[in-house]
């Protein structure tokens, strides 16, 4: 049985470079990103997977920013083939280490992302395109974005929905920034759990069949609030006099909780044995992915990776642990192992 992490994030040596050149001095979570030497250092990066046995193998994705948080839409473009190449070459270069790559959308680029995620999945061999959840603060559910999901539907590849805020994002009406990193550990689960609402009651799986979503840390707040997301939401438009929102759920052919169990989850959840068993129990076993989300953890890159190995290990469901770690990826990102 594979350990397959479908959710580490690098900046391969020529993307890196393309990176700096663009934003300069680092700031901020980019900052950090860019002490961690797992992010930029191969060899590093060897030496952490090598501490979890030859059957632990991992899937790239650059990590943040996002692309149009940082540069024109031109850039975003041209930083997004040069992760696509540099990522494709490290794959073909050490495939059992690294099976596959997720590309990232440059989603500020209208003209050109359909063509750019085309070539990465039919020409580079990505296994699917990374997304944030919001671009430059516009939600994903806007109409210029739809061409993108409508591709992603058609090739059958996933679509990684990773959270984007920052302190700029104040915690109160009456504020400028975003106080204690709030915006992270709160922020970034409302991200996910905002943009899945939006995808739902967008009606993005009635309007994109086979569209396949895979949220970031375990499905942010959803599990946990599936009263609140289910019979909640059962009454929407009774707290709201100036619009129809009732209506809203009358557009959909389902429940609004069925498409919400829709969505794949992974397992990054940092160390927490609750929030995936909770994943597990809300979206099947059959959606939950192994995820570590390394490098970045107090460790600079092993420590997520072994405890999230550390509970899934300690499932007492051999099949369910399989599905997990292996099969789930195999069948969803079409591998070979």
């Amino acid at each position: 049985m594979k350990k397959i992490d479908v959710f580490t994030h690098i900046w391969p040596e020529a993307y890196f470079k393309a990176l700096i050149g663009i934003v300069g001095e680092m700031h901020a979570i980019t900052a950090r990103s860019g002490r961690v030497p797992m992010m930029t250092n191969l060899d590093r990066r060897f030496e952490v997977m090598d501490m979890f046995g030859d059957d632990y193998c991992q899937i790239l994705s650059l990590a943040a920013p996002p692309l149009e948080a940082i540069c024109t839409p031109d850039q975003a473009l041209e930083l997004s083939r040069i992760g696509t190449d540099s990522m494709a070459e490290l794959c073909a270069k050490y495939p059992r280490r690294f099976p596959g790559f997720i590309g990232t959308a440059p989603l500020s680029n209208s003209a050109a992302c359909v063509d750019e995620c085309r070539r990465a999945i039919e020409e580079k061999g990505a296994v699917g395109m990374q997304i944030y959840t919001n671009v430059k603060g516009q939600p994903l559910d806007l109409d210029e974005f739809a061409p993108f999901f409508a591709y992603m539907a058609r090739a059958g590849k996933p679509v990684w929905m990773h959270p984007a805020r920052t302190q700029d994002f104040p915690d109160y009406l009456t504020e400028d920034r975003s106080e204690y990193e709030i915006w992270w550990t709160f922020g970034w689960p409302y991200e996910t759990s905002a943009a899945m609402a939006r995808m739902v009651f967008s009606r993005f799986f009635d309007r994109f069949p086979g569209l396949k979503v895979i949220t970031h840390h375990s499905g942010g707040m959803v599990p946990f609030f599936e009263g609140r997301v289910g019979p909640g939401w059962d009454q929407m438009g009774k707290r709201t006099t100036d619009r129809d929102l009732g209506a809203v759920l009358k557009t959909l052919k389902r429940p609004h909780l069925d498409y919400f169990k829709e969505f794949y989850a992974d397992t990054a959840s940092f160390g927490s044995k609750k929030a995936i068993e909770h994943a597990v129990e809300f979206f099947g076993e059959e959606r939950v992915l192994f995820a570590s989300d390394a490098p970045f953890d107090p460790e600079g890159g092993p420590m997520y990776i072994r405890e999230t190995i550390r509970i899934l290990d300690g499932l007492e469901d051999e099949a369910l642990k399989r599905r997990i770690y292996q099969d789930n990826a195999v069948a969803l990102l079409g591998l070979s192992v």
